[in-house]
């Protein structure tokens, strides 16, 4: 299990410092689909199954983000394209609260388009 599923996001006011580079590409490891965006925020891209999937979804991240109180920034395009940033505006990078919710959010159920060749 990760182990970042069983820690909580801690409030962050500003003042300490964002992840490096290398302790960032170190926690990218523990999240599935995530890829860093100039080492100061993590996306992730997904094309859902259709419309109500996707709002279906984007309802499903926000409960999860209240309740950790860190909330991503949601881009709901295409009708069924999302994409998912997560960074800590307050720092102006990557804490690790941003990975939490990454993980968190990967844990939730999720219906994807199918693509051609699969089942």
């Amino acid at each position: 299990m990760n182990e970042l599923l069983t820690k909580k996001c801690v409030p962050c006011e500003g003042g300490a410092a964002p992840l490096s580079l290398k302790e960032a590409k170190k926690l990218l490891t523990k999240v599935r689909g995530w890829r860093l965006v100039k080492g100061k925020a993590l996306r992730q891209e997904l094309v859902m199954a259709d419309f109500p999937a996707a709002i279906e979804f984007v309802h499903d991240v926000a409960q999860e983000a209240e309740s950790e109180g860190h909330h991503p920034d949601l881009h709901l395009t295409g009708y069924r394209n999302l994409a998912i940033d997560l960074s800590t505006h307050a720092i102006g990078g990557l804490s690790l609260n941003d990975f939490i919710l990454a993980a968190k959010i990967d844990a939730l159920p999720r219906k994807l388009k199918a693509m051609k060749g699969t089942k």
